[in-house]
């Protein structure tokens, strides 16, 4: 295809041919003086071997591939992606579930297209693009939805105002196909309701999906706490298993009305529930040590490699604290969002923090996201979310 031509220095081909999809700064030999973000480009090795096209970007990763194969970036290009990421939902059995109607769609590189995220609301397909380049493309990525949908496809929202640099001048959100015609939803039969305008991310933590179940597996009969709840998922599934009594606690008032909201939007919840608007860190350090359960789900503490060292302390303060208040007999559910705490350091932070709480600990799990948000084996960056489930003796 005929675009701009970008040449790696000798040696610096493996990584692609080893199909990781960035290409850093440090890697280029040669390229056009004229490109702008977001442009398309053909990179090819010293010997002039392709090796995939992909989205320009001046920074530490100036290329993003999003095809191996020397083809056009067409409506064809986004139909085939699309048709790809929807076939391994279904494979899943989350496209045709009434009691789990919400998932991720395109989950970025591990689903073969850097920056790219789309989650499916009940008919609702909201986007976020996490580059430029991805964002020029939103029309045709639109189109793919729909063409894979049909019918089944209310509308399509650009939320990508939150995610793009501020300096694109993006500074509102749109609907570029139709409109919702519900912002409810279900998962395992528990009901939602969804912000996809105003609220966190794409309107809803779809990652935590199989942890909010394993969470409600142990709840029945149990007192917990949910912190950093957002819009309540671990408590009304815990609720709606029989826990005995929640309280969820969120520093945002927003997060806390959505709580109090999808807690009313299922009838069928018995035990008692309570919010609090408040500092998550100083509420735990005043608790009693009545809780059965406890959940950590902080968002990610760090963004960079730079502030790794502080948000690493950030966690072990945090779950020592938990773990030192926690109920004999109680089990932590505790997570880590931020990509640049793998899990092997987020297992060795949670041991000092054990050893510091004093208490005896086994671990019950270990977690991570759901099968939709798969991790691209040549590409582990897209393995973010880790946790461990503790029993506290």
């Amino acid at each position: 295809m005929n675009y701009p031509k970008i040449i790696l220095k000798k040696g610096k081909e493996i990584s692609l041919k080893r199909r990781h999809h960035w290409v850093f700064s440090g890697a280029i030999y040669q390229m056009p003086e004229i490109l702008q973000n977001g442009d398309l480009v053909s990179v090819y090795s010293s010997r002039d071997e392709f090796l995939g096209t992909g989205h320009f970007s001046h920074g530490s990763i100036m290329v993003r591939i999003i095809s191996f194969e020397n083809r056009e970036i067409d409506q064809d290009f986004w139909n085939e992606k699309i048709a790809s990421a929807y076939q391994l939902r279904v494979s899943l059995g989350l496209t045709e579930n009434p009691k789990t109607n919400v998932y991720r769609l395109v989950h970025g590189e591990g689903d073969l297209l850097p920056g790219l995220i789309v989650d499916f609301y009940n008919g609702t397909a909201v986007i976020q693009a996490h580059h430029v380049g991805m964002h020029a493309h939103m029309k045709e990525i639109a189109n793919a939805i729909k063409n894979t949908y049909g019918e089944k496809l209310a509308g399509v929202y650009d939320k990508s105002a939150e995610t793009l640099p501020k300096n694109l001048g993006i500074t509102s959100n749109e609907w570029i196909i139709g409109e919702p015609k519900t912002d409810l939803v279900q998962e395992y039969g528990a009901t939602y309701k969804i912000d996809w305008e105003k609220g966190q991310k794409t309107g809803f933590f779809i990652d935590q999906r199989e942890n909010r179940k394993l969470l409600a597996s142990y709840s029945e009969g149990k007192k917990v706490l949910n912190t950093f709840c957002y819009s309540g998922g671990f408590s009304v599934l815990a609720l709606k298993e029989g826990a005995s009594e929640v309280h969820s606690v969120d520093i945002s008032p927003k997060a806390i009305e959505l709580t109090e909201e999808n807690i009313s939007l299922n009838p069928d919840i018995q035990g008692k529930h309570e919010s609090k608007v408040a500092d998550v860190v100083k509420y735990i350090r005043e608790i009693g040590d009545d809780y059965d359960i406890i959940v950590l789900d902080p968002p990610a503490f760090a963004k960079n490699l730079k502030s790794r060292h502080n948000a690493v302390q950030a966690y072990k303060r945090l779950n020592a604290e938990a773990l030192k208040k926690i109920k004999t007999g109680g089990i932590l559910f505790t997570f880590s969002c931020s990509q640049v705490v793998d899990k092997s350091l987020f297992a060795h932070t949670i041991t000092a923090a054990a050893l510091e709480s004093g208490r005896k600990i086994k671990i019950l799990h270990q977690v991570t996201q759901p099968a939709d948000h798969p991790v691209n084996i040549f590409h582990t960056e897209t393995e973010y979310l880790k946790g461990l489930v503790l029993f506290v003796e």
